[in-house]
């Protein structure tokens, strides 16, 4: 199961790290992942740096990589 991501009133940057990094775990399989490709090359945590550091929630920085 998916925990929703944390609420950016109520969480900490390091809550909102680790959620991506959980969220979005390298696999090393490429073929069967697909994450990079999501985010043109970029590490979760560097697409996502809006919501880690409360800028944005985590919907809005979803809807940059649809």
């Amino acid at each position: 199961y998916f925990m929703r991501a944390p609420d950016l009133k109520s969480s900490t940057i390091e809550e909102r790290r680790q959620y991506i990094k959980n969220t979005f775990k390298c696999i090393a399989d490429c073929d069967m992942c697909g994450f990079c490709t999501v985010f043109r090359g970029k590490d979760p945590e560097l697409a996502y740096e809006d919501y880690i550091k409360g800028k944005r929630d985590f919907m809005a920085v979803s809807q940059d990589y649809k």
